[in-house]
This record gives structure tokens, sequence and C-alpha cells, in this order.
């Protein structure tokens, strides 16, 4: 066996800066078959192999690098991703700055140090026609580096309806006259990470325990087109009763 090369470490400080982030797509869906079609719909567009895209641009707006990357299809259904990172290359001036990253258009960087990870939950209800897709994303650094600049990358790639964001700042690092600091940026809400026009399309809501250095951001989307929610029908092929039928479940489900 070959004896790996020991990876160096730049800007190395002994805090863990976690990130997960977990979002629900909802539709409806109103036959087995529809069901069935839907979930063969989002095995087919969030693969392993787009996963992968997506974590890789999601390192590159952070500033790391890939050490290694593991990635699986499962049958019947879902994927996972899990990338192992480092600090390097190119990183972002304001990495730290409490202030939305870029968004998926505008992608600079790379990543080292910790790992990124997603999973997928595709899954149909046994009645009423509602079909959900969970994706699972955590995003764990060392040293300098902050994974809140992924956020607007991660909403966009996935265009949720429900997305629950929680950071939490992790362990202790020492400046250089020996005094300890819980966490080495300001922040007061991981809303100041999202785009403004972005956030403007959720109901958000914080849960915060700043001495904890724990953040809780839970968005909604707040505007539904019925015609975005079903799968295999059209809202014009349906009557009043049944469209108001159907809204209503779809709010109890995001509810």
């Amino acid at each position: 066996m070959t004896k790996q090369k020991n990876v160096v470490l730049e800007g190395f400080n002994n805090l863990t800066k976690t990130l997960s982030f977990n979002l629900y797509d909802i539709c409806y869906a109103p036959s087995r078959r529809a069901q069935d079609a839907y979930i063969e719909y989002i095995d087919e567009t969030f693969n392993a192999e787009r996963l992968t895209s997506i974590l890789t641009d999601v390192t590159e707006i952070i500033g790391a690098q890939i050490l290694n990357i593991a990635r699986y299809d499962y049958d019947p259904q879902g994927a996972s991703v899990t990338m192992l990172i480092a600090e390097g290359g190119d990183r972002l001036a304001d990495n730290n700055q409490e202030a939305p990253g870029p968004l998926p258009e505008s992608v600079v960087g790379a990543l080292d140090k910790s790992h990124v990870t997603v999973h997928t939950y595709p899954e149909r209800h046994p009645v009423e026609g509602i079909s959900t897709f969970r994706a699972d994303i955590d995003v764990s650094t060392c040293g300098e580096i902050s994974p809140l600049k992924a956020l607007n990358l991660l909403i966009h790639s996935f265009e949720s309806d429900i997305v629950t964001i929680d950071y939490r700042v992790r362990g202790f690092t020492r400046d250089v006259d020996g005094t300890k600091h819980f966490i080495d940026h300001d922040i007061h809400s991981i809303q100041n990470y999202i785009d403004p026009e972005t956030l403007a399309l959720y109901e958000a809501v914080d849960f915060n325990l700043h001495r904890e250095n724990i953040f809780l951001t839970k968005l909604r989307r707040q505007s539904l087109n019925l015609d975005d929610y079903l799968f295999s029908v059209s809202s014009a092929d349906l009557d009043e009763e049944s469209r108001e039928a159907i809204f209503n479940l779809l709010e109890v489900e995001m509810t």
C-alpha cells in the first residue's frame, strides 16, 4: 500500500463550522402511475452525477479543494454523495462577511478540510396523492472558510418549497496572545446570507442561540401557483372544487 502524502492545512484554527440544509419539494400526483413518474423524474433529475456537480459548485464557492468523492444511486430510489474537502486555492476575500454568497451563475472559488454530503429521499404518500422529495445537505468546514456562502446556490439548485437551515460553530481556537475564541466571525441571522430577492419568495423565521453559536432559519414559499405543484395533470382539467381541495392538501402538507 502506498502511503498517502499528508494534506497541508492553511488557515487552520480548530473551529468547526457546520451548515445543515434540509429542503422539501411537494407535488400532487393523483394516481399510482403519476406518483411513479414523479419518483422517476426526481431520481433522474437529482441522480448522483447531478448532486456531485452541485456539491462541486459548493466547494468552489466556499473556497476549498476536493480530496475524495464517494457517490451512489440507490435502488429503488434516492442517491448519496460524500466529498472529503480541504482548504486551498482562491478563497473569496469576504468569506466570513455577513452578506449573501454568489448566485449559481456567478460561482467563483474552491474548498478543503472536512466534508460535504447530500442524501435524497423521494417518497410517495399512500393516500391523497401527495408526493414529496427531501434532500439533506451538510457542509462542515474547519479553518477560515465558511459554508454559509453556499446558501444561495443550494436554494436555487433545488427550488424548494420548504427549507430548514441550521448553522453552528463548535470548538475553540486561540489567537497569538493565547486568548480563546469560540467563533471567528460576526453573525446575527442566517437570513443575512441569502440574496434579498430569493428571501422575498419565502416566509422566514429565526430561532437563534447566540451565546451557544447555534442559528436556525426556516423558510416556506409564500405564493403557490397550483400548476407548479401538479404532476401529470393540469389545473385547466380540474373543476373549481377539485382545485381548491388540492390546494388545501398542499397547504396542509407544507404546514
